[in-house]
């Protein structure tokens, strides 16, 4: 499912990142570890093709990554992956629902039922028609997880989901995220800092 080998990337010549290899089954979810500055959200900017690595390959669901075009990273994220990023993107001046029907529109979906039915499972529903900036801290993280799988992506990527969180929140986030990844079908990849994470993962690697 994504495999990587001597995945090497550097801005502008002076941070310079070479990455440990990545072997990812079908049927794994995968925890990320490491310490501020050793690169995790350059990380999953690459496995995400958001950034092109400098040398080495990047293999995601059979398709060579560096090898595809701008236009076609663009396509290919759409379609396969969800983000949830460390700091939500929302449109503020839209309703829960719209932002999740924009998220539809650019990637040529329009599918309501997907949406009442993601809401309904993250306990969020009854704030569908609330604008985004009216939310609590722990709503707007559930309304970011509904944005990163409204598409049916097969890989959510999570970028430090449990940084600001206490134990028993850090805890019912990543189940959360878990369970949504098995209810509709994808697979989990989380990137953090956080050893709290350690746990819940059979398999993870050390930057």
């Amino acid at each position: 499912m994504l495999k990587t080998k001597e995945v090497e990337f550097n801005y502008d010549n002076q941070m310079f990142f070479k990455f440990q290899n990545i072997d990812l089954n079908s049927n794994e979810n995968l925890l990320i570890i490491g310490e501020s500055g050793v690169g995790k959200t350059t990380l999953m900017h690459l496995l995400a093709g958001l950034l092109k690595s400098n040398s080495g390959s990047i293999k995601l669901f059979d398709k060579e990554l560096n090898q595809m075009s701008s236009y076609q990273l663009d396509s290919f994220r759409k379609n396969n992956i969800g983000i949830v990023f460390q700091r939500p993107h929302f449109v503020n001046s839209l309703t829960v629902k719209e932002n999740l029907q924009l998220a539809q529109y650019i990637a040529n979906k329009n599918d309501n039922n997907r949406i009442e039915s993601i809401l309904k499972n993250l306990n969020i529903f009854e704030k569908s028609n609330k604008k985004t900036n009216q939310l609590s801290q722990g709503e707007k993280q559930r309304v970011s997880i509904a944005l990163a799988i409204v598409n049916s992506p097969k890989l959510i990527l999570a970028d430090e989901p449990t940084s600001s969180l206490d134990d028993n929140n850090c805890s019912k986030v990543i189940k959360l995220l878990k369970k949504q990844a098995t209810d509709f079908g994808a697979q989990l990849i989380v990137i953090t800092h956080d050893s709290r994470l350690k746990k819940h993962f059979k398999k993870s690697i050390e930057l």
